[in-house]
């Protein structure tokens, strides 16, 4: 089952760096300011914990405007499925 909800951000684990367009962060920056967050990020729920492996301009870009949740997509699966995400 997926749910919709919002997430701390502090709560959410990356374990996968990224390199971001800093133009795309700019303008989702700016995007999340006038609108407020409109494609929720999918963060995956193990174990009582939050991974996300995508996503990672939104992610980045409320990060940087400060804001102390996002809006995520969440899918509650074993570590198996984990694994295959680090694999």
């Amino acid at each position: 089952m997926v749910k919709v909800q919002e997430i701390p951000l502090n709560q959410i684990r990356r374990p996968l760096p990224r390199q971001n367009d800093p133009k795309k962060v700019e303008a989702l920056m700016e995007s999340i300011r006038e609108i407020g967050q409109q494609e929720p990020i999918d963060v995956l729920e193990v174990e009582g914990q939050y991974y996300s492996f995508s996503g990672c301009h939104r992610y980045e870009a409320c990060q940087r405007l400060g804001k102390e949740t996002i809006l995520a997509r969440v899918r509650k699966a074993p570590k198996s499925v984990l694994m295959k995400h680090l694999a």
